[in-house]
């Protein structure tokens, strides 16, 4: 891992979703599909209390980079 790479937790309470910043590709999929969580230009960038956990599960699983996952 390049020492750049970011790699952050954020949970919601129920899930926890990992962003490992390396991998993404900027396909901006994540924003496309759940901007009221996923907003790149505020600080955190994932906000998972604006979405039911299952929301946030199903749009991490469309991230084609793999750079966004759900912590086991």
């Amino acid at each position: 891992m390049n020492p750049k790479d970011i790699k952050k937790e954020y949970s919601n309470g129920e899930i926890t979703v990992v962003w490992q910043s390396g991998k993404c590709s900027h396909s901006a999929n994540c924003v496309k599909h759940l901007s009221a969580v996923f907003k790149p230009k505020e600080q955190p960038w994932i906000q998972l209390e604006h979405a039911s956990s299952q929301e946030i599960i199903d749009t991490v699983n469309k991230c084609p980079s793999g750079a966004l996952s759900i912590k086991d």
